[in-house]
C-alpha cells in the first residue's frame, strides 16, 4: 500500500512534468544509486567488475545511444558498432598526437568524431527508411571496418594491427583498478541517462517520436523530418562513440578492429529491442539480459555436474540464447521495460482487481 499517487497533489507545470511524479520513484533512483556507488565498490569481487559490470554499464552507454535513435526516431541501424570504434580510434589518435589530454576530453571528442561520421551516414535517411536504412547503416559498418583494419595509421602503424590504450589518468586519479574502472563507467552511464531522459522529454524528443510515428504527418504539422533525423543520428552516434572509447580504454585495453565488428551491432540491438524499443531503462535491461545470460549459461553445466567440452557448452550457450531471444520476443514484444512498467501498474492498483 506504499507504492501509491494518493496525497500527491500537482499544482504547477513543472511538478506536473518532472521526471519523477511518483515521490517513491525518486526515493528508489537514489537508493539504487546510493547501493550502486556506496554498496557495491565494497562487496563486489574484481571477477564481478571486469567481467559483469563494467562491460554492463559501457554497453548500456552504447544500447542509449543506439535506443534514441532506433526507438524515439524510428531509424533502423546496423552500424553502431561502427561508430563505437570511430569514437575509440579518434581518442586513441588525440591521445598519441597530444599525450597531455585529459582522456574524458580524448573520449568526447571521439564521440564528437563519431557523431560527425554519423551525420554523414544518416543523410540516406532523408531519402529511403525500413529495410533499405537498415542495409545503409550495415553498409557503413563494413566501411568503417574496412577503413580500420586497412588503413594503419589508426593504430600508429602497429605491427600486429592492434592499439594499446594509455594508462588512464585523468586530473590526477588513476584508474587502474576494477573498481574505480565501475566507478568511471557508472559516472558515464548516469550522466548520459540524464541526459537522454531530458532530450526525449524535450522538444527534440517529441519531433523525434513524431517523426517515428508518421514523417509526413510531422512534417504537417511543423516539424522538419530533415532535422529530426539527423539530429537523432549525430547524438545517437555520439554516445555510442563515447562509449567506444571507453570499451576500448576502460574495458579492453589493447583491441583491434574485430572488437567493433558487425557481432558487436547486432548485440546492440538485441539490447535495444529486448529491453525495449523507446525506453530510457529498456536499454540497461537489455545490456544487463545480453551480458549476463551468457556467463550464467556457461556455469549452469559445470554448477550440475555435466561433464561438457568447452565447445559443447560454447554451441549450446549460443542455442539456448537464441531460443530464449525467440521466446521472449513472442511473450513480450516491447521489452523488459514494458513487463517493469506492468508490474508498477499491477503495485499501484493492488490490491484492487481493476
Amino acid at each position: 500500500m506504499i507504492y501509491r499517487e494518493a496525497g500527491t497533489f500537482r499544482t504547477s507545470y513543472r511538478a506536473d512534468q518532472a521526471v519523477f511524479p511518483i515521490p517513491q520513484d525518486k526515493a528508489f533512483i537514489i537508493a539504487l544509486l546510493a547501493a550502486a556507488y556506496v554498496i557495491v565498490p565494497l562487496v563486489a569481487s574484481d571477477y564481478l567488475f571486469l567481467a559483469i559490470l563494467v562491460p554492463f554499464l559501457i554497453l548500456s552507454l552504447a544500447a542509449l545511444g543506439l535506443n534514441l535513435l532506433v526507438g524515439y526516431c524510428g531509424q533502423i541501424s546496423l552500424g553502431a558498432a561502427g561508430f563505437m570504434a570511430v569514437g575509440a580510434y579518434s581518442a586513441y589518435k588525440l591521445v598519441t598526437f597530444l599525450p597531455e589530454t585529459n582522456l574524458v576530453l580524448a573520449w568526447l571528442f571521439g564521440g564528437l568524431c563519431a557523431a560527425a561520421m554519423g551525420f554523414v551516414f544518416g543523410v540516406p535517411s532523408l531519402r529511403i527508411k525500413g529495410f533499405y536504412l537498415a542495409v545503409a547503416t550495415l553498409a557503413a559498418q563494413f566501411f568503417l571496418d574496412w577503413m580500420f583494419i586497412r588503413i594503419n595509421w589508426w593504430t600508429n602503424y602497429s605491427p600486429s594491427g592492434s592499439a594499446t590504450a594509455p594508462p588512464i589518468n585523468i586530473l590526477g586519479w588513476i584508474v587502474d583498478r576494477p573498481v574505480e574502472k565501475y566507478l568511471l563507467a557508472l559516472t558515464f552511464a548516469v550522466v548520459f541517462a540524464v541526459i537522454a531522459k531530458n532530450l526525449v522529454r524535450g522538444r527534440l524528443g517529441r519531433a523525434w517520436m513524431a517523426t517515428r510515428d508518421m514523417d509526413i504527418a510531422a512534417e504537417i504539422i511543423g516539424i522538419r523530418p530533415f532535422g529530426a533525423k539527423l539530429s537523432a543520428f549525430a547524438i545517437s552516434s555520439f554516445i555510442c562513440g563515447v562509449a567506444g572509447g571507453l570499451w576500448a580504454f576502460v574495458y579492453l585495453g589493447t583491441w583491434e578492429p574485430l572488437a567493433f565488428n558487425i557481432d558487436r551491432s547486432f548485440a546492440l540491438l538485441f539490447m535495444v529491442i529486448i529491453g525495449g524499443l523507446g525506453s530510457i531503462l529498456g536499454s540497461f535491461l537489455g545490456a544487463a539480459f545480453i551480458t549476463i545470460l551468457p556467463i550464467f549459461l556457461n556455469q549452469v553445466p559445470a554448477a550440475l555436474g555435466i561433464p561438457l567440452s568447452t565447445a559443447t557448452v560454447s554451441h549450446l550457450e549460443f542455442m539456448i540464447f537464441g531460443a530464449l531471444i525467440i521466446f521472449f520476443l513472442i511473450v513480450e514484444p516491447h521489452g523488459l521495460a514494458r513487463l517493469w512498467a506492468i508490474g508498477k501498474e499491477k503495485l499501484r492498483m493492488w490490491p484492487f482487481p481493476h
